[in-house]
């Protein structure tokens, strides 16, 4: 498996597996695994509408790189119950139910560790994902990440923030797999005004420490509507969308929040601004 964009720009979508938004369901009993029917049907629902690649988001306790909207994800998620296990459950079913699409487990290092790296990469290898992104992994530490994403052919998936040095620019292009993910601004996830200044700076440094390799880069931390989008793809390969759709979730009406989501992807792509491109897979 690969992860592939076969649209100009990419589209990836991130969800917090588990977050049923304000209509959250009460927590699974000890024992019981919790119920992701409505996070399997969102990220369904995205894929039909145009999402290249769905980042499966582990709720996790103390989420310091997220801003408000998805702390609350998680937070109600954790509150349900969702484990780990649950969300690589959850990637099996997305798995066979739309065999092309990319998929990636987004999470912080304390859950996989808890889990067990290798464990945790044997589990994710037999669940069908793409790829895994650490959100609190930097590449000089990632030795046993590399190498356990390496023994079971899953892309191991870095960021990069305009505060990277050159030096680790040029680690991560050499480790990364499937694709990069740019960071446009420092701090912490959520919605802007507009894209940053020096996303595209950042995009060409990137691609200038890849020298030979042709990885996309897709560019997230922001991104919240179409003119963003349509912004992102003068200069880098994908755009990544979380916390507009998180948010949109967490107000929808149950049961609503698949069509909602639909809506607002397909929204995104205004006419003439999405493009058929050769496809790169790494």
């Amino acid at each position: 498996m690969a992860i592939q964009f076969q649209q100009h720009p990419g589209l990836v979508v991130y969800l917090t597996a588990g977050d049923n938004g304000l209509s959250s369901q009460s927590p699974a009993k000890p024992g019981e695994a919790v119920d992701l029917t409505l996070t399997r049907d969102i990220a369904l629902a995205a894929i039909d509408a145009g999402a290249d690649v769905i980042e499966l988001g582990v709720p996790f306790s103390d989420p310091l790189a997220d801003g408000p909207v998805i702390q609350r994800a998680s937070e109600r998620a954790v509150a349900r119950g969702t484990r780990l296990i649950d969300v690589l459950g959850l990637a099996k079913e997305i798995r066979h139910a739309r065999p092309e699409a990319g998929l990636v487990i987004f999470t912080y290092l304390n859950p996989v560790l808890r889990f067990g790296m290798a464990k945790f990469a044997d589990a994710a290898a037999a669940a069908g994902v793409d790829g895994v992104l650490l959100t609190d992994m930097i590449v000089e530490e990632g030795a046993e990440y590399i190498a356990e994403m390496e023994r079971v052919n899953l892309a191991p998936v870095f960021l990069a923030a305009p505060t990277s040095s050159d030096e680790r620019l040029a680690a991560i292009a050499e480790h990364s797999k499937g694709f990069i993910y740019a960071i446009s601004r420092t701090g912490v996830t959520g919605q802007q005004q507009s894209v940053a200044s020096d996303a595209a700076a950042l995009v060409d440094r990137i691609r200038k420490a890849m020298h030979w390799r042709k990885l996309p880069v897709a560019v997230g931390f922001g991104i919240s509507n179409a003119d963003h989008v349509a912004q992102v793809a003068e200069f880098a390969d994908a755009a990544v969308i979380g916390s507009a759709i998180v948010e949109l979730i967490e107000k929808s009406a149950p049961g609503k929040a698949p069509d909602a989501v639909a809506r607002f992807i397909q929204d995104l792509f205004t006419k003439g601004l999405r493009q058929p491109h050769l496809a790169q897979a790494l």
